[in-house]
């Protein structure tokens, strides 16, 4: 598995329990659930940008989400998919260095592995939604 992937994967689960259980950000950011692994450093260091960037914006991250919801409430939403399209949300508003196609196959394939059945259509339509509006 890419490095890239895993990260965003890592990012998705401190952002999933940031919502969950307000975990503080300072405790997300040492990723203590993973077993230690020099390895790793590179994929955490991309991990702990995303949670940082995604947490400083959380305001306007969640602005744009639920400014693309139609007929849902974002406190609606399964946190899964919440955690989902904060962390590609954030990639698409502040990380333009990143093709928008790409921040959104990561995060379809997020919601294929980790979400309820048709959580990636739904995901897929928040996130080209807000693609469409930051391209405006």
């Amino acid at each position: 598995m890419a490095s890239r992937r895993k990260a965003r994967i890592y990012a998705m689960q401190a952002l999933y329990s940031w919502d969950v259980g307000r975990t503080p950000r300072d405790e997300l950011l040492k990723f203590s659930w993973l077993d230690p692994n020099p390895g790793l450093e590179d994929t955490l260091a991309f991990s702990r940008l995303l949670v940082s960037g995604a947490l400083e914006h959380i305001d306007e991250v969640d602005t744009h989400i639920r400014d693309h919801l139609d007929h849902w409430k974002i406190e609606r939403l399964a946190k899964v998919d919440l955690a989902i399209l904060r962390l590609a949300t954030y990639s698409l508003l502040f990380q333009r260095d990143i093709p928008a196609s790409i921040t959104i196959d990561e995060a379809i394939g997020l919601a294929r592995e980790f979400g309820a059945d048709d959580s990636y259509r739904f995901v897929n339509g928040v996130l080209d939604a807000i693609r469409r509006a930051c391209e405006e």
